[in-house]
Protein backbone atom coordinates (compact mmCIF):
# COMPACT_ATOMS: atom_id res chain seq x y z
CA UNK A 1 0.00 0.00 0.00
CA UNK A 2 3.13 2.47 0.60
CA UNK A 3 4.12 2.23 -3.19
CA UNK A 4 0.90 2.94 -4.45
CA UNK A 5 0.39 5.94 -1.76
CA UNK A 6 3.89 6.94 -3.87
CA UNK A 7 2.66 6.12 -7.06
CA UNK A 8 -0.34 8.57 -6.39
CA UNK A 9 1.78 10.95 -5.37
CA UNK A 10 3.59 11.04 -8.29
CA UNK A 11 1.19 11.39 -10.49
CA UNK A 12 -0.17 14.42 -8.84
CA UNK A 13 3.38 15.41 -9.09
CA UNK A 14 4.12 14.67 -12.65
CA UNK A 15 0.34 16.04 -13.91
CA UNK A 16 1.84 19.34 -12.00
CA UNK A 17 4.98 19.84 -13.59
CA UNK A 18 3.29 19.00 -17.22
CA UNK A 19 0.81 22.11 -16.38
CA UNK A 20 3.58 23.94 -15.59
CA UNK A 21 5.89 23.10 -18.54
CA UNK A 22 2.84 23.24 -21.23
CA UNK A 23 2.64 27.17 -19.29
CA UNK A 24 5.82 28.08 -20.07
CA UNK A 25 5.81 26.73 -23.44
CA UNK A 26 2.56 28.83 -24.12
CA UNK A 27 4.64 32.25 -23.19
CA UNK A 28 7.04 30.98 -26.00
CA UNK A 29 4.70 29.99 -28.41
CA UNK A 30 0.82 29.82 -29.66
CA UNK A 31 -1.47 27.90 -31.43
CA UNK A 32 -0.30 24.81 -33.10
CA UNK A 33 3.11 26.10 -32.79
CA UNK A 34 3.10 25.43 -29.12
CA UNK A 35 2.53 21.83 -29.76
CA UNK A 36 6.15 21.46 -31.61
CA UNK A 37 7.77 23.15 -28.10
CA UNK A 38 9.76 20.34 -26.51
CA UNK A 39 8.35 21.44 -23.00
CA UNK A 40 4.89 20.80 -24.78
CA UNK A 41 6.07 17.15 -25.86
CA UNK A 42 7.48 16.57 -22.19
CA UNK A 43 4.34 17.91 -20.55
CA UNK A 44 2.78 15.71 -22.51
CA UNK A 45 5.17 12.65 -21.67
CA UNK A 46 4.71 13.31 -18.27
CA UNK A 47 1.24 12.81 -18.39
CA UNK A 48 1.13 9.61 -19.90
CA UNK A 49 3.34 8.92 -17.09
CA UNK A 50 1.17 10.21 -14.45
CA UNK A 51 -1.43 7.81 -15.79
CA UNK A 52 0.37 4.83 -15.32
CA UNK A 53 1.26 5.82 -11.64
CA UNK A 54 -2.12 5.89 -11.21
CA UNK A 55 -2.84 2.63 -12.68
CA UNK A 56 -0.26 1.04 -10.47
CA UNK A 57 -1.63 3.21 -7.61
CA UNK A 58 -5.39 1.27 -7.85
CA UNK A 59 -3.53 -1.69 -6.72
CA UNK A 60 -4.36 -1.22 -3.33
CA UNK A 61 -5.65 1.94 -3.14
CA UNK A 62 -9.47 2.48 -3.06
CA UNK A 63 -10.62 5.06 -6.14
CA UNK A 64 -11.46 8.01 -3.85
CA UNK A 65 -7.82 8.25 -2.76
CA UNK A 66 -6.31 7.85 -5.47
CA UNK A 67 -8.30 10.40 -7.38
CA UNK A 68 -8.43 12.52 -4.40
CA UNK A 69 -4.41 12.25 -4.35
CA UNK A 70 -4.60 13.55 -8.50
CA UNK A 71 -6.96 16.31 -7.81
CA UNK A 72 -4.28 17.70 -5.46
CA UNK A 73 -1.72 18.01 -7.85
CA UNK A 74 -3.37 22.34 -7.71
CA UNK A 75 -0.99 22.02 -4.54
CA UNK A 76 1.99 21.44 -6.34
CA UNK A 77 0.74 23.72 -9.46
CA UNK A 78 0.29 26.90 -7.03
CA UNK A 79 3.52 26.09 -5.34
CA UNK A 80 5.23 25.63 -8.89
CA UNK A 81 3.41 28.41 -10.48
CA UNK A 82 4.72 30.66 -7.51
CA UNK A 83 8.79 29.27 -8.07
CA UNK A 84 8.32 29.56 -11.21
CA UNK A 85 6.41 31.87 -12.79
CA UNK A 86 6.44 34.53 -10.41
CA UNK A 87 2.81 34.16 -9.53
CA UNK A 88 0.96 35.52 -6.29
CA UNK A 89 0.50 33.51 -3.63
CA UNK A 90 -2.59 34.09 -1.19
CA UNK A 91 -2.49 33.52 2.28
CA UNK A 92 -5.71 31.87 1.60
CA UNK A 93 -3.61 29.82 -0.52
CA UNK A 94 -1.21 28.44 2.04
CA UNK A 95 -3.82 27.39 4.53
CA UNK A 96 -5.66 25.62 1.88
CA UNK A 97 -2.50 23.31 0.68
CA UNK A 98 -2.53 22.62 4.44
CA UNK A 99 -5.43 21.42 4.98
CA UNK A 100 -5.23 19.45 1.46
CA UNK A 101 -2.04 17.61 2.79
CA UNK A 102 -3.74 16.99 5.81
CA UNK A 103 -6.80 15.39 4.78
CA UNK A 104 -4.72 13.06 2.06
CA UNK A 105 -3.12 11.72 4.92
CA UNK A 106 -6.38 10.74 6.86
CA UNK A 107 -7.35 9.34 3.27
CA UNK A 108 -4.81 7.11 3.04
CA UNK A 109 -4.76 6.08 6.67
CA UNK A 110 -8.70 4.89 6.15
CA UNK A 111 -7.72 2.89 3.26
CA UNK A 112 -8.53 -0.42 3.48
CA UNK A 113 -6.43 -3.09 1.07
CA UNK A 114 -8.20 -2.56 -2.23
CA UNK A 115 -9.85 -5.95 -3.40
CA UNK A 116 -9.24 -7.45 -7.14
CA UNK A 117 -12.94 -7.08 -7.30
CA UNK A 118 -14.51 -8.16 -11.32
CA UNK A 119 -16.82 -5.10 -12.58
CA UNK A 120 -20.40 -6.22 -12.46
CA UNK A 121 -22.55 -7.77 -15.49
CA UNK A 122 -22.93 -4.77 -17.93
CA UNK A 123 -20.38 -2.67 -16.62
CA UNK A 124 -18.07 -2.51 -19.73
CA UNK A 125 -21.22 -1.72 -21.86
CA UNK A 126 -22.21 1.05 -19.54
CA UNK A 127 -18.76 2.94 -19.47
CA UNK A 128 -18.39 2.36 -23.42
CA UNK A 129 -21.78 4.52 -23.76
CA UNK A 130 -21.08 7.09 -21.58
CA UNK A 131 -17.50 7.47 -22.88
CA UNK A 132 -18.85 7.75 -25.91
CA UNK A 133 -21.92 9.83 -25.31
CA UNK A 134 -19.73 12.18 -23.19
CA UNK A 135 -17.19 12.53 -26.37
CA UNK A 136 -20.37 13.42 -27.93
CA UNK A 137 -21.84 16.20 -25.53
CA UNK A 138 -18.36 17.54 -25.64
CA UNK A 139 -18.77 17.76 -29.58
CA UNK A 140 -22.09 19.69 -29.32
CA UNK A 141 -21.31 22.26 -26.55
CA UNK A 142 -18.15 22.94 -28.16
CA UNK A 143 -18.89 26.06 -30.00
CA UNK A 144 -21.76 27.97 -27.79
CA UNK A 145 -21.73 25.54 -24.61
CA UNK A 146 -21.35 27.70 -21.41
CA UNK A 147 -18.00 27.36 -19.70
CA UNK A 148 -19.16 25.73 -16.67
CA UNK A 149 -21.18 22.69 -18.83
CA UNK A 150 -17.86 21.87 -20.37
CA UNK A 151 -16.28 21.63 -17.60
CA UNK A 152 -18.66 19.68 -16.00
CA UNK A 153 -18.72 17.27 -19.31
CA UNK A 154 -14.90 17.43 -18.71
CA UNK A 155 -15.27 16.37 -15.41
CA UNK A 156 -17.40 13.57 -16.27
CA UNK A 157 -14.89 12.63 -18.83
CA UNK A 158 -11.75 12.37 -16.65
CA UNK A 159 -14.35 10.74 -13.93
CA UNK A 160 -15.63 8.02 -16.32
CA UNK A 161 -11.87 7.48 -17.84
CA UNK A 162 -10.59 7.08 -13.94
CA UNK A 163 -13.62 4.39 -13.46
CA UNK A 164 -12.89 2.29 -16.49
CA UNK A 165 -9.32 2.30 -15.70
CA UNK A 166 -10.24 0.83 -12.44
CA UNK A 167 -12.36 -1.57 -13.48
CA UNK A 168 -10.11 -2.66 -16.69
CA UNK A 169 -7.33 -3.32 -13.90
CA UNK A 170 -8.63 -5.40 -11.73
CA UNK A 171 -8.98 -8.22 -14.75
CA UNK A 172 -4.59 -7.80 -14.76
CA UNK A 173 -1.78 -5.88 -15.73
CA UNK A 174 -1.02 -2.54 -18.14
CA UNK A 175 -1.19 -4.92 -20.79
CA UNK A 176 -5.05 -6.59 -20.31
CA UNK A 177 -5.39 -3.05 -19.50
CA UNK A 178 -5.36 -1.73 -22.82
CA UNK A 179 -6.49 -4.93 -25.17
CA UNK A 180 -9.60 -5.21 -23.54
CA UNK A 181 -13.05 -3.06 -24.71
CA UNK A 182 -12.61 -1.27 -21.38
CA UNK A 183 -9.80 1.05 -23.04
CA UNK A 184 -12.43 2.24 -25.52
CA UNK A 185 -14.21 4.19 -22.89
CA UNK A 186 -10.90 4.78 -21.75
CA UNK A 187 -9.70 6.88 -24.79
CA UNK A 188 -13.15 8.11 -25.54
CA UNK A 189 -14.12 9.53 -22.06
CA UNK A 190 -10.47 10.82 -21.66
CA UNK A 191 -10.44 12.64 -25.09
CA UNK A 192 -14.07 14.34 -23.54
CA UNK A 193 -12.29 15.18 -20.97
CA UNK A 194 -9.24 16.91 -22.08
CA UNK A 195 -11.59 18.55 -25.23
CA UNK A 196 -13.91 19.48 -22.19
CA UNK A 197 -11.21 21.33 -20.25
CA UNK A 198 -9.35 22.79 -22.06
CA UNK A 199 -12.71 24.21 -24.24
CA UNK A 200 -13.77 25.36 -20.90
CA UNK A 201 -10.42 27.03 -19.91
CA UNK A 202 -10.39 28.95 -23.24
CA UNK A 203 -13.98 30.37 -22.54
CA UNK A 204 -14.57 31.17 -19.11
CA UNK A 205 -12.26 31.66 -15.97
CA UNK A 206 -9.77 29.45 -14.71
CA UNK A 207 -11.14 29.07 -10.78
CA UNK A 208 -14.82 28.17 -11.69
CA UNK A 209 -13.31 25.58 -14.85
CA UNK A 210 -10.39 24.15 -12.27
CA UNK A 211 -12.86 24.24 -9.47
CA UNK A 212 -15.64 22.06 -11.28
CA UNK A 213 -13.37 19.72 -12.99
CA UNK A 214 -11.06 18.56 -9.43
CA UNK A 215 -15.19 18.38 -7.68
CA UNK A 216 -16.23 16.11 -10.60
CA UNK A 217 -13.65 13.55 -10.34
CA UNK A 218 -12.74 13.47 -6.94
CA UNK A 219 -16.67 12.55 -6.12
CA UNK A 220 -17.98 10.56 -8.91
CA UNK A 221 -14.91 7.66 -9.32
CA UNK A 222 -15.13 7.98 -5.05
CA UNK A 223 -19.10 6.78 -4.99
CA UNK A 224 -18.61 4.39 -8.14
CA UNK A 225 -15.96 2.75 -6.63
CA UNK A 226 -17.34 2.59 -3.24
CA UNK A 227 -20.96 1.09 -4.47
CA UNK A 228 -20.07 -0.87 -7.51
CA UNK A 229 -16.39 -1.62 -7.74
CA UNK A 230 -16.15 -3.18 -4.41
CA UNK A 231 -13.89 -0.15 -3.12
CA UNK A 232 -13.45 -0.30 1.08
CA UNK A 233 -12.84 1.54 4.12
CA UNK A 234 -10.85 0.77 7.31
CA UNK A 235 -13.68 0.59 10.03
CA UNK A 236 -14.19 2.81 12.01
CA UNK A 237 -12.66 5.00 9.60
CA UNK A 238 -15.82 5.80 7.48
CA UNK A 239 -16.70 9.27 9.07
CA UNK A 240 -13.00 10.68 9.08
CA UNK A 241 -12.89 9.21 5.15
CA UNK A 242 -16.25 11.39 4.16
CA UNK A 243 -14.81 14.70 6.60
CA UNK A 244 -11.07 14.19 5.05
CA UNK A 245 -12.87 13.98 1.36
CA UNK A 246 -15.03 16.98 2.27
CA UNK A 247 -12.16 18.70 3.22
CA UNK A 248 -9.29 17.95 0.11
CA UNK A 249 -12.12 18.71 -2.32
CA UNK A 250 -12.79 22.47 -0.24
CA UNK A 251 -8.91 22.92 -0.12
CA UNK A 252 -8.78 22.00 -4.41
CA UNK A 253 -11.50 24.42 -4.54
CA UNK A 254 -10.19 27.60 -2.98
CA UNK A 255 -6.59 26.69 -4.72
CA UNK A 256 -8.47 26.35 -8.26
CA UNK A 257 -8.81 30.28 -7.53
CA UNK A 258 -6.01 30.94 -6.97
CA UNK A 259 -4.04 33.34 -8.81
CA UNK A 260 -0.79 30.81 -8.97
CA UNK A 261 -3.35 28.70 -10.78
CA UNK A 262 -4.62 31.12 -12.75
CA UNK A 263 -1.17 32.07 -14.29
CA UNK A 264 -0.67 28.20 -14.65
CA UNK A 265 -3.41 26.95 -16.94
CA UNK A 266 -4.02 30.54 -18.81
CA UNK A 267 -2.54 31.06 -21.79
CA UNK A 268 0.24 34.58 -22.29
CA UNK A 269 -1.79 36.93 -24.48
CA UNK A 270 -1.22 37.53 -28.44
CA UNK A 271 2.09 39.12 -28.70
CA UNK A 272 4.78 36.86 -27.29
CA UNK A 273 5.90 37.54 -23.79
CA UNK A 274 4.42 37.39 -20.44
CA UNK A 275 3.75 40.57 -19.27
CA UNK A 276 6.89 41.94 -16.76
CA UNK A 277 6.21 41.92 -13.17
CA UNK A 278 6.42 45.23 -11.43
CA UNK A 279 9.26 46.30 -9.79
CA UNK A 280 9.10 45.99 -5.91
CA UNK A 281 9.06 49.14 -3.84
Amino acid sequence: MILSVAAAVGAAIAYAVSTIMQAVATRRAHGLAAMAQPLVIGGLLLDGAAWLLSLLALDHLPLFVVQAVVASSLVAVVVLARLVLGATLRRADVVAIGVVVAALVVLALSAGEQPATEPPAGFTTAMIVAGLALLAGVGLAYRRGHPVLLALLGGLGYSVAAIAARGAHASGGLLDTVLQPLALAIVASGAAGVLGYLRALEKGGVGSVAATVSVVEVLVPGAVGLLVLGDVVRDGWAVPAAVATALAVAGCVALATSPANAAAEEPAPPGGEQAAAPEPT
